[in-house]
């Protein structure tokens, strides 16, 4: 199950490298010849797309390599990793183009863009707003979180596209206006952008490292594991339910009563056939851990 997702990721993956290469020689020209410090803000974030598609790729090359004996478990929070490295990446980034966007408010008043920016920026956001719904589709299908995070990646660099964009407009309409304040607009989009940027590493970090902790999922989610077991007419009881996320699919540990006249080889059949028609019915599981106890009618007195 896990191979087959690679491919359509690495695809979608190169796809988001070779674009974010043409874009952003595209943004860095037009913000030299335009003069448009928005633009070149952007440049930057449009190149580090591609730093971060190669960490998306080096993560998930190892999430999907099989278990070993250091790793029973499998390799999947590799995709988690490498969410975490693109958004402080992108945190990183936002950092650089806020220090940049403040530091022209103390220097000379700088001269607005041309229109040419303003082109630039509007090719930017439909190629960048269209491989973010690309991405998060088809991350979301392949339940792949190194994907996601690379398509917020594309997503923030849309939004600061769109930040710069208005930046611009402002400053060119300063300058024809003679309206001092608007001739700024360019770095004030600058400063925007940096925001929406670090906003976005942040909330990247903070789900990634949910998984990486171990979470487990809450009663809610594990409900219909809990229907699935209980098809089993041999469980008497589930004692306890435990799901975690190990990068892109889940791991079971449970805990399931049984007669306790059964013998050994009995009990260790039901276990089977738990670990078995969870799998079967739940694509997203990759191993289930059970544990068999001995039934009795007086719940205090069994054995966990």
């Amino acid at each position: 199950m896990q191979q087959n997702r690679v491919k359509p990721i690495v695809f979608a993956t190169w796809i988001g490298i070779i674009v974010n290469l043409l874009l952003s020689i595209l943004k860095a020209v037009g913000g030299v010849l335009s003069g448009s410090r928005a633009l070149l803000a952007d440049a930057l974030h449009s190149a580090s797309d591609v730093l971060s598609s190669f960490v998306i790729l080096f993560g998930v090359k190892i999430a999907n390599k099989p278990p070993d004996e250091e790793h029973p478990y499998g390799h999947g929070k590799a995709e988690n990793i490498a969410s975490i490295i693109v958004a402080i990446l992108l945190i990183v980034v936002g950092i650089e183009i806020s220090i940049s966007s403040i530091k022209v408010f103390y220097g000379i008043v700088p001269p607005a863009p041309s229109i040419l920016a303003l082109f630039i920026l509007l090719i930017s956001i439909g190629v960048k707003e269209g491989l973010y719904h690309y991405k998060s589709r088809l991350g979301k299908k392949l339940n792949s979180t190194a994907l996601i995070a690379d398509a917020w990646h594309h997503r923030s660099d849309s939004l600061s596209s769109v930040a710069a964009l208005i930046g611009v407009g402002l400053s060119i309409l300063g300058e024809k206006l003679h309206l001092s304040y608007f001739i700024y607009g360019d770095a004030v989009a600058g400063i925007v952008v940096s925001i929406i940027v670090m906003k976005v590493g942040y909330d990247l970090i903070k789900a990634s490292a949910t998984v990486i902790l171990e979470k487990v999922l809450s009663k809610e989610e594990i409900q219909h594991y809990k229907e699935t077991v209980f098809k089993i007419d041999r469980v008497k009881r589930i004692d306890q339910l435990f799901a975690r996320t190990h990068g892109s699919y889940i791991i079971i540990d449970i805990k399931i009563s049984v007669d306790q006249h059964i013998t050994v080889k009995e009990g260790h059949d039901i276990a089977r056939e738990v670990k078995t028609i969870l799998m079967d019915s739940h694509v997203e599981i990759e191993d289930v851990l059970v544990h068999i106890n001995p039934y009795f009618d007086n719940e205090d007195d069994t054995n966990n």
